[in-house]
């Protein structure tokens, strides 16, 4: 297996509507920031991926139109994949380890102002039993908050404290959407009220990839992903126990997430009843520091906050504030399908 690691972060302000910026507008900051980090230009870059939804878009093939923001000259390698840029992220590593690259630009975006996110998601169901109800994604998660509730796990008071406590440490996050005091509010879907759901905004975000010596000239301090693995729960909702995660756990085993302690997790969860799913899931104790940057109900663009929870993670990392981080993404209702891994700074591997 080849050294992997990520080099550089990105992301934009996350803002709850941006109808004066296109998806290449959003982008185009991001990537400039990305590869000015790092010195690299684009005919330097091995391969680029993307993650995005055309769904959200509402046009199909609208990551071509984002590739403007990547620049049409010279000619790339690039791939895209319809999911989080987490997932984008894992066929890049991918793609290093075939040989294949040395580097890679990895970016996502979703802008979900124009539409209603929720009715939108609903498309991701079953399409014979579930889709054709139109049970959004609020109310899927409230299902899910309600059999946590009912097997003992947590409360509405509990839940009411994980959406504080993710706000509060967002207020040192200069990107983030929400932060702060934000009032529980009222039931949206009982037994969710507002707090304990993720805001709806548009953003973008980019990271690089680099191999072994190629990663130690462009950065001081590299995020050496030590694993990765995602893995992908039963499609229908009705065969499944929605208090644990089965498929985060066995990603995590995959990731080499229980070798050793974690410092810092940063867990994609944008409903507050998700991140006790995955703290039991993934044995995170009140020794981790859990989404230091709020996480995603502080700010989550659909399609890019997965891919941020690995750049967060990445960047503590760079920053020397972690030694080994998780850093989990997610997509489908309820947790469907999780990606897992583990990021390690070299006087950790060494």
């Amino acid at each position: 297996m080849r050294d992997v690691a990520i080099v550089a972060f990105a992301q934009s302000a996350h803002r709850r509507r941006t109808d004066e910026l296109s998806e290449v507008d959003l982008l185009m900051p991001v990537l400039h920031e990305v590869l000015g980090a790092t010195g690299l230009k684009a005919n330097e870059i091995g391969f680029t991926c993307s993650g995005s939804a055309d769904y959200l878009a509402g046009r199909a093939f609208s990551f071509t139109m984002a590739l403007d923001g990547v620049g049409a000259h010279p000619p790339i390698s690039e791939s895209h994949v319809e999911m989080d840029g987490a997932w984008a992220l894992y066929e890049a590593w991918v793609k290093i380890q075939t040989g294949e690259a040395d580097t890679a630009l990895v970016y996502s975006y979703g802008k979900s102002s124009p539409g209603r996110v929720r009715d939108v998601l609903t498309r991701q169901l079953d399409p014979y039993y579930l889709a054709p109800l139109w049970p959004d994604s609020v109310a899927l998660a409230a299902l899910q908050a309600q059999a946590l509730i009912d097997a003992g796990d947590t409360d509405e008071g509990a839940l009411a404290e994980i959406g504080a406590r993710n706000r509060t440490a967002a207020v040192d996050n200069p990107y983030a959407q929400l932060t702060g005091d934000v009032p529980a509010g009222d039931h949206l879907v009982h037994p969710l009220r507002t707090g304990d759901c993720p805001p709806i905004g548009d953003g973008a975000a980019a990271v690089v990839l680099a191999a072994g010596d190629t990663a130690r000239a462009l950065c001081e301090r590299p995020a050496w992903i030590r694993g990765i693995d995602h893995r992908i729960e039963a499609h229908s909702l009705g065969v499944r126990d929605l208090t644990d995660s089965p498929s985060a756990r066995l990603a995590a085993e995959h990731a080499g997430a229980f070798q050793r302690p974690v410092d810092t997790a940063e867990l994609h969860a944008p409903f507050t009843s998700q991140e006790v799913v995955l703290r039991k899931a993934l044995g995170l104790g009140d020794e981790v520091r859990v989404n230091p940057s709020g996480g995603a109900l502080a700010a989550n663009p659909i399609m890019a906050a997965g891919l941020i929870r690995l750049g967060e993670a990445a960047a503590r990392i760079h920053r020397g504030e972690s030694e080994r981080a998780l850093a989990h993404a997610t997509s489908g209702p309820c947790l469907q399908q999780n990606l897992v891994a583990v990021l390690e700074g070299e006087s950790a591997h060494e």
